[in-house]
């Protein structure tokens, strides 16, 4: 059974946001380690208090299922009245609400990918061999992706769009004429296969839902943390979600952005008279702090919209230990001990780049280790091991965080440089490494076998360095 704990105490500047007016939209934007996530936990029990003026059911949403976990795990009278759910859950439950969800109508994995293989294929028929469609499959999943984020449904739109920040990718009105003819035939294609959905374009049809929907809304309000994950149209469908007296809070940390986005919260179309910034670092170490920062300063970061300069923590503690391995199997080995010894006092989170990876570690792992998934419907609190993606511990945080195959041939990933370009890769990666750097509140580990990544800072006061 899931341990009961209280509701977190706001710290300084917190109570501001906290006491936010109860209709209207606002944008919280924090760094690593802020609060934000406390801040959205409280702002939702506020909304939902029926003490509160304005008062009404709270839908507190967020992109990560183990942060749902988290999230749920807080038992307060309060919190009675807030529903804790991430997207795909809400938007599911709202298109079957209203007809439009049937069972197993979702386009998923590797049919849509064949799906939008099978489109280009047709197209290239009529349109030859052009180099846009040279560029392979899963540039055309990405760039379709990227159409349907931004709620994009024809083709004028989508000449018109401002792409900044896709990594260079230069694209001219021939070849958008093209991709833009390959995402309709994927839609036929889909249609054909008796899919009425995929998981990009679920908020379109939240959205077109909404628009016509007159019944009275099932929240009054919405708070969104990590919102910096949402797309735009997943944001604007949020927003139509609330009746007009209802309120909708942006908590979000741009140097987070880590599914490739790069969308600020202006792009959703909220209406904003101010943005909260929060730069105070109550998680990490100054150590650690300062390592985060001089991530978020490398060449990849620039162009992020909204990023937030954190300042220093008060808290000392020691460097991030950077630990050269002679092997693979010498650096599995060297996790899976300092994981067990940390673990009898301390919460410990293994992160890794991708679930291979991480397996490696898992399986010498004790059977009470937590993975970090979709999986994960209670959260296991109390001294343990963690383990999984840096995508899955985006929003938690642990005493100890251990970061092993921090190689060059790792980070950045070689399929996403081939597919996006080394300068894109190394944005989305980047970010990556930030975010798991960050999850950790005193102690942080790295371990590398050969020549480690060049994602990392090169300033060596940063770190303790070692050879295992």
């Amino acid at each position: 059974m899931a341990q009961s704990v209280s509701l977190p105490t706001p710290i300084g500047r917190q109570r501001d946001v906290l006491y936010l007016p109860t209709n209207g939209h606002f944008v919280v934007l924090g760094t690593a380690g802020s609060g934000k996530t406390t801040l959205a936990i409280l702002r939702a029990a506020y909304l939902g208090n029926p003490k509160t003026s304005n008062s009404g059911r709270a839908l507190l949403v967020t992109f990560n299922r183990a942060l749902v976990s988290y999230l749920k795990h807080f038992k307060n009278p309060q919190f009675r009245n807030v529903t804790v759910e991430n997207y795909h859950l809400f938007a599911r439950g709202y298109l079957g609400s209203r007809g439009r969800m049937g069972y197993n109508t979702i386009c998923r994995g590797h049919l849509r990918d064949s799906l939008i293989a099978q489109a280009a294929l047709k197209i290239a028929k009529v349109r030859g061999n052009h180099a846009v469609l040279g560029r392979g499959n899963e540039f055309l999943s990405k760039e379709i992706e990227w159409i349907q984020q931004h709620g994009i449904a024809s083709l004028q739109k989508y000449l018109g769009a401002d792409r900044v920040g896709r990594g260079g990718i230069s694209l001219d009105k021939t070849s958008r004429g093209i991709i833009f003819e390959v995402f309709e035939e994927y839609l036929l294609q889909r249609k054909a296969a008796r899919k009425d959905f995929d998981w990009d374009d679920m908020a379109t049809g939240v959205c077109q839902e909404l628009d016509i929907d007159r019944a009275a809304r099932r929240y009054r309000h919405v708070v969104i943390d990590e919102a910096q994950d949402f797309s735009p149209q997943m944001i604007r469908s949020l927003s139509k979600a609330i009746p007009a007296d209802g309120s909708l809070t942006f908590f979000g940390d741009m140097a987070q952005q880590i599914y490739g986005r790069r969308m600020s919260w202006k792009s959703a179309g909220l209406t904003v008279s101010k943005v909260w910034e929060f730069k105070e670092n109550y998680r990490n170490t100054r150590q650690i702090a300062s390592l985060g920062l001089a991530i978020s300063r490398m060449p990849y970061f620039e162009g992020t919209p909204d990023l937030v300069e954190p300042v220093a923590p008060k808290a000392d503690g020691p460097p991030p230990a950077l630990v050269e391995c002679t092997s693979q199997q010498g650096e599995v080995d060297l996790v899976h001990d300092l994981a067990i010894q940390a673990a009898k006092t301390q919460t410990v989170a293994i992160l890794a780049r991708n679930w291979e990876l991480a397996e490696r570690i898992a399986k010498r792992l004790p059977k009470s280790s937590v993975r970090l998934d979709h999986d994960l419907s209670t959260w296991q609190a109390g001294p343990k091991i963690y383990y999984g993606t840096f995508h899955g511990a985006k929003g938690l945080e642990f005493d100890t965080v251990i970061l092993p195959f921090f190689t060059a041939s790792n980070l950045p990933d070689a399929e996403q440089v081939r597919v996006h370009g080394e300068e894109e890769a190394c944005a989305l990666d980047g970010k990556l490494v930030y975010v798991g750097a960050t999850r950790a509140k005193t102690r942080l580990i790295m371990t590398f076998t050969g020549a480690v990544t060049e994602l990392l800072p090169s300033d060596q006061s940063l770190y303790q360095t070692s050879k295992a």
